[in-house]
């Protein structure tokens, strides 16, 4: 008998464990093409919302606020990568940086990536739901922009732009309505800010793909800008820093703020010495080093409230 018992009870742990296999394999792939794996671009968005809703709040945004936008940021970013990489299946094969991504080397259909793309925009509607009507109204919009992105870098030479006014930054008068019910003056500011900086870090993030964009035919600003794409950087760095010294003395911040800005401007003297060469390894390390840019200035903010 101790001979027979393992013959019986072995075949069902057998055929269990590859559709554990496969089902761990899918989700892993569907993580992968949210970008779930790599949370700096959801930080990259996450920042300014969190500036906008710390700002509104008068330093305590209301706690429901608060989970809506984060819940929402990450939902809203893993659908922008979904239907990006949905578009770019048949180019993406032929970029360096993005040949491994599911989609591009065939490890998960276009069915399934729509389908993926459709949950989470359904997640993302009843977030928003949870909102005023004022930002039900923009999320509409910034939804809209959103999901048009990826078709705009076939024509618009400055697509880096694009995605700052509808990725980027769109989240900050959002959470302007939201806390408020009004869209003011600081607070656009504030989105312009928002907007030059995503233009920013991701003409830097274009400098990458470069060579290879070049010969797909994507447009890009790092294309457009070629040898002055150093100074184009540095003018969109400079602007972004004026815009956030507007914003402080439109609220009558202090020093602690403008330490955070300080902070920001010393990161971004780093990022021109790591992409002094152009090299795609230095300017990825550039493109990651904003999300402690963001820190900078949130942390600022908070201190500000905290101690100003």
């Amino acid at each position: 008998m101790a001979a027979i018992t393992p013959e019986v009870a072995e075949p069902p742990r057998l055929r269990e464990a590859p559709l554990r296999h496969r089902l761990t394999r899918r989700l892993t792939e569907y993580a992968r093409l949210a970008r779930l794996d790599r949370p700096v671009g959801t930080w990259l968005l996450l920042w300014p919302a969190l500036w906008a809703l710390w700002i509104a709040g008068a330093g305590r945004p209301n706690p429901r606020v608060l989970g809506v936008f984060v819940l929402g940021v990450v939902v809203m970013r893993a659908a922008g990568c979904v239907i990006n990489d949905f578009i770019d299946r048949d180019i993406d094969p032929y970029v360096r940086r993005t040949r491994d991504r599911p989609l591009a080397a065939r490890r998960v259909a276009p069915a399934e990536a729509l389908v993926l793309f459709a949950l989470l925009m359904m997640a993302a509607a009843y977030l928003v739901t949870r909102l005023d009507p004022l930002t039900i109204r923009l999320a509409c919009i910034g939804a809209l922009l959103t999901v048009s992105y990826p078709f705009i870098k076939r024509f618009f030479p400055l697509p880096q732009l694009y995605l700052g006014i509808s990725f980027g930054g769109w989240s900050v008068p959002m959470a302007f309505a939201a806390q408020t019910g009004t869209l003011p003056r600081v607070g656009w500011v504030l989105y312009i800010a928002a907007v030059i900086w995503a233009s920013m870090y991701d003409t830097i993030y274009a400098m990458v793909d470069r060579d290879d964009d070049l010969e797909v035919g994507v447009k890009s600003s790092a294309i457009l800008f070629a040898d002055l794409d150093r100074v184009m950087i540095g003018v969109m760095q400079l602007m972004m820093l004026y815009a956030l010294v507007l914003v402080g003395r439109g609220m009558s911040f202090g020093s602690w703020y403008q330490g955070g800005v300080i902070a920001a401007a010393v990161l971004f003297v780093w990022q021109q010495w790591l992409i002094r060469a152009r090299e795609p390894a230095a300017c990825m390390r550039a493109f990651l080093n904003n999300q402690y840019v963001g820190l900078a200035v949130f942390i600022g903010i908070l201190l500000q409230y905290l101690y100003g």
